[in-house]
């Protein structure tokens, strides 16, 4: 497979209109709220979008080299939301300026990494890894659509053929 970097582009501005859309949503309930346990995998809206912040932490330090601060898997990082949202955003922001400096030549080789949850070291393919990132965001997202809904909150449209900057063709 020959990697596109202008699919990891597009996938990174998808990453931020979702990120903006699920905390616009989620700021419709309260504290209280957003951190009860609703039975899903990270229990609450709170702890899924902390938990989507880590695994970007955790993926993006391992492209960059860049240090984010992690408590562990399941482990919130952010207890305030304010701050979650702020420091969610901003990853939004250093993953949109790494999209936008990929190569072909760097998205093919591989990638070296131990795996937190058991300390195995894997080898993959970059593009693989970075796709996973993404994969791994909508996954979680679509939890929390699902979390938000039954908490009576429309996220609305999700589709990426519906970002408004697509659209703007229309």
């Amino acid at each position: 497979m020959q990697p596109d970097p202008a699919l990891f582009q597009r996938m990174a501005a998808y990453n931020t209109w979702m990120t903006d859309k699920a905390y616009t949503a989620a700021g419709e309930l309260s504290d209280s709220e957003r951190k009860e346990d609703r039975g899903a995998f990270f229990k609450s809206v709170h702890s899924t979008l902390n938990h989507i912040l880590f695994a970007d932490r955790v993926w993006m330090g391992r492209f960059t080299g860049r240090t984010y601060e992690t408590r562990g898997m399941g482990v919130d990082i952010f207890d305030e939301f304010d701050e979650l949202q702020a420091a969610h955003l901003s990853m939004c922001d250093d993953i949109a300026a790494f999209a936008g400096q990929l190569t072909p030549d760097w998205l093919a080789e591989p990638m070296t990494w131990a795996r937190s949850t058991d300390g195995v070291s894997r080898e993959r393919p970059r593009w693989l890894l970075v796709l996973h990132m993404f994969n791994h965001q909508t996954h979680h997202r679509g939890q929390l659509s699902t979390l938000l809904t039954q908490a009576g909150i429309d996220i609305g449209v999700t589709d990426l053929p519906f970002m408004p900057d697509l659209l703007a063709g229309d």
